[in-house]
Parts: structure tokens; sequence; C-alpha cells
């Protein structure tokens, strides 16, 4: 095989700059993924079976959404690229997507109600789509490095990382201020939307600015434009490594979010016996949990990064997950009372967490030299609008299976002011069951996809090498 030609490395400037979107994009999903289903039940007032319908119905519009934004932004051609113009035109709508999800309707009737948050969830939806399919389809393009690709991850995840723990602190703490000062649970979470969405906008406008698109040719640009949308899905289909990259990342994401989720709810009726205002350090202990596991993910960055270029990703990706695994069955083992081990156990969550984060988006990217390879096409937007469904998908479906288990299983909201309140023996069995060993059976087969990953550190030079000889060959005709 011939030596594959080193790319010149990326700036720190730039990876830093391109992280930075990552801000933008993961207090969206840290609201969502955390805060949305106790909004649902105990601010919109939502039986959990019907909130659980209201945000799964979104799926049927992102079915459509996802891949039309995606396939849009391929064929898109503009002086500025075809990703960074959604940046700079979508990024002040994307603020408002923040504001729309956490808005509580006033009405009584509960059908009602459910329509009218499915519509805003459809339409925040909308609005994430139209920023974060352009910007995750930019990371291919910035480098075809197989290790670079994953430093650049590793930036896009601190900034991930750091928006969470931001964002998973202060939410609670700022509802509990208003909360506090007389005002309601409604208008805290509505500041907290106004407040993340704001700052969501520089970001994407500094990318706009600083990141720069790779050149295409004149024959890669009217492929793009020219190939019907049915062959683009059904080439995207037949990709293999992409498959099985998307169930990983499926598998990855669904686990985080319905832990994630359960986590107030296990925290509050299991671990605080109740008392909805526990504290640690002066921190809720909702707040103290999230800090101690995402502190530690954000340290341990680094390591994974390390490790995935001394090995590979998707064995870095084995490691990683099997120790979250172990993780997940002894948090089944928590009594009531035990703040510090359960402080304790998210340590050692976070350490994989970090693993959870950065190893996916870092194995997606190499599908797509891959694609190229078969079709003559680069057609990254296709592939992250897919992927952002996926997303999207398991968010969703995360909040369905946790609301619906709560509601077959008898959970009640508390009474509006109340400080305290108990669920039944077989909710908390029910919560348990979702925050532990759930989560282990997923992060189990996420396990067995990552062991028959067919794309290695050498079978992605091998692809770029033969599509550099190619290149070749096509500037020498002709």
């Amino acid at each position: 095989m011939n030596a594959q030609p080193k790319e010149k490395p990326l700036s720190i400037w730039t990876k830093l700059a391109f992280g930075s979107g990552d801000w933008s994009s993961a207090t969206f999903g840290t609201l969502r993924q955390v805060f949305y289903a106790i909004f649902l039940t105990d601010v919109v007032g939502l039986e959990p079976r019907l909130a659980s319908l209201a945000a799964l119905a979104g799926i049927i519009w992102d079915a459509i959404n996802d891949p039309l934004v995606g396939m849009l932004s391929d064929r898109i051609h503009t002086r500025w690229g075809r990703r960074r113009p959604f940046l700079l035109f979508f990024s002040i709508p994307y603020a408002l997507a923040f504001i729309i999800l956490w808005w509580a309707p006033p009405f009584k009737n509960p059908i009602l109600l459910a329509i009218t948050i499915t519509l805003a969830f459809m339409i925040s939806d909308t609005l994430q789509t139209l920023v974060v399919v352009p910007l995750n389809a930019l990371t291919p393009e910035i480098s075809p490095d197989y290790d670079e690709r994953t430093s650049l991850i590793g930036y896009r995840m601190f900034f991930n990382l750091f928006a969470s723990l931001v964002t998973a602190v202060a939410a609670p703490l700022i509802v509990d201020s208003f909360l506090a000062a007389g005002a309601t649970q409604q208008q805290g979470y509505f500041f907290v939307g106004t407040l993340f969405g704001g700052l969501s906008v520089l970001p994407l406008l500094i990318i706009f600015f600083v990141v720069r698109e790779r050149p295409r040719s004149a024959e890669q640009i009217e492929l793009e434009q020219k190939t019907p949308f049915k062959e683009i899905v059904r080439v995207v289909w037949s990709n293999v490594p992409f498959r099985m990259a998307t169930l990983l990342y499926m598998l990855n994401w669904i686990t985080f979010d319905i832990v994630a989720l359960g986590l107030p709810f296990f925290l509050a009726y299991w671990v605080a016996g109740g008392d909805l205002l526990a504290k640690v350090g002066g921190l809720s202990l909702e707040s103290a949990v999230f800090a101690f596991l995402l502190v530690t993910s954000v340290i341990m960055l680094p390591f994974w990064v390390w490790l995935s270029n001394r090995l590979t990703k998707h064995t870095a990706y084995i490691f990683g997950m099997s120790f979250w695994a172990l993780v997940q069955l002894l948090i089944y083992t928590i009594q009531p009372g035990q703040i510090t081990y359960i402080l304790f156990l998210a340590v050692l969550a976070g350490i994989s967490v970090a693993t959870a984060h950065v190893l996916p988006d870092a194995i997606f990217p190499d599908v797509i030299e891959w694609d190229e390879l078969r079709t003559r096409r680069r057609q990254e937007g296709i592939y992250y609008g897919v992927m952002n469904f996926i997303r999207k998908v398991t968010g969703a479906f995360a909040i369905f299976i946790a609301l619906q288990v709560l509601g077959w299983y008898g959970y009640q909201a508390p009474p509006v002011g109340a400080t305290s309140f108990t669920q039944s023996p077989q909710t908390l069995t029910a919560i348990r069951f979702l925050v532990g060993p759930l989560g282990a059976i997923l992060l189990f087969s996420a396990i067995l996809i990552a062991w028959f990953y067919p794309l290695t550190r050498e079978r992605h030079a091998r692809i770029r090498s033969l599509l550099r000889r190619r290149k070749i060959r096509q500037q020498g005709s002709p």
C-alpha cells in the first residue's frame, strides 16, 4: 500500500472556532434531554402517556425534514460554500427554537395541550435541523485525516460537555431561584430557554466567518445537483459501514438520553426520598450529580482521543462502553439517602460518558470517503441529515419510553408548590430500571456493533489512497 500523505494539521484556532458550535447544539440538546419530560408532566400538566405521544409525533416530521435539509445543503452552491449560509441565516431563528420549546400553553383541555405541544416541538425541531445538519456536515469537509478528525471531534466535545455541564447545573438553579422569588416554574423555564437561545447565536456566526469549506470540482457539483433524491437514499442505505455506524450511534445516544431523562425522577423520588428541594453543598442534588459527571467527562476527553489514536476508534469505544455498562448495573444498587455513593458513581460514569460523546462522532465521518469511492459524490449533507434524524429519534424515543413506563406504573405529578412528594413502590422500581439495567443492556448492544465495525485506520487510509489516485488520473486527462 502506498503511504498516504498527511494533511496539513488544522490550527488550534480553527478547531476552537468549529468546536464552539457544539455549545449551540449541546445547550439545546441538554435542555431537551434532561428537563423536557419533567417539564411536560410537572409544569405543562400532561399525563405521562399523553405527553409521550406529543413528543413522539414529531418523529414523523423528522423523517421528512432532516434528509431534505441534508440534501439541500449538499446541492446548494454559493460563494460562501454549501453549509455556512445556513449558519448565517438561521442562527437567530434557531435561538427562537429554545423559547418555543419551553412555553407552557394556558389551556386546560389535555388534548388541546398535547396538540399545541406537538406543534411547538415540530417548529423548534425544524429550526434545529436547519442549523445542526449543515454544521455537523462540515466535520468531514474540514479534514479527511482519520486521526485529525478524532482531534477535531475532541474539541467539539469539549464545548459539548462544557455546555451540557453549564446547562444541567444552571437550569435547575435558575428555576429554583424563580420559585424562591415567588414566580412560577414556567417563568423559570422560559427564562432558561431565552438565555441559552441568545447565547447560541454567537458561536454559529463565528464559524461562518472563520471556518472555510473545501473547494469542489465541477464534476462533483454536477453529480450532486443531478442525482435524483430516490437514488441518493438508495445509495446511502447500501453503505454498510454507514448502517453500522448509524446503529452504533443510535444505541449510544438512546442510552444517554434515557439515563439523563430518568435521572431527575431517580434523584428526587428514590435517592432523596421525595425531597424535591434536596441540596448538596448549596447545589440541588440534580445539579451536583450532573456537575460531578460532566466535569469528569471534560477531564477525560484527552485520554479517549489519545487512546483512539494509539488503538482505533472502535476499539477505544469498546473499552469505554464496557466500563460504563458496569457502572449502569451498579446504579441499581443505590439505596435512598446514599448521596455520597451516587456522586461517586457519577464520577465513574463520567469517565465513559466522554467516550460516548467523542468516539461515535469521530467514527461517523469516515463513511463519507467510502461513499465517495463508490459514487464519486461527496454528500455529507444527506448523511448528516440521517444522522441528525437518528439523534432526534433517540431523544424522542427515550422520552416516549420513559413517560410510557412512568404512566403505566402509576407516576403522579406533585401538587403545584409541593416541596416533598412520594411515588408508589412500583413507580420507583420502574424509575430505577430505566436509569440502571436498561442502560447496561443498550450499551452491551452498542459494544457488539462496534466489535464488527469494518472501517479501521488502515482501511480508511486505503480508501483515501484510491481517491487520491482517481483525482490524479482525472487531472491528467485531456
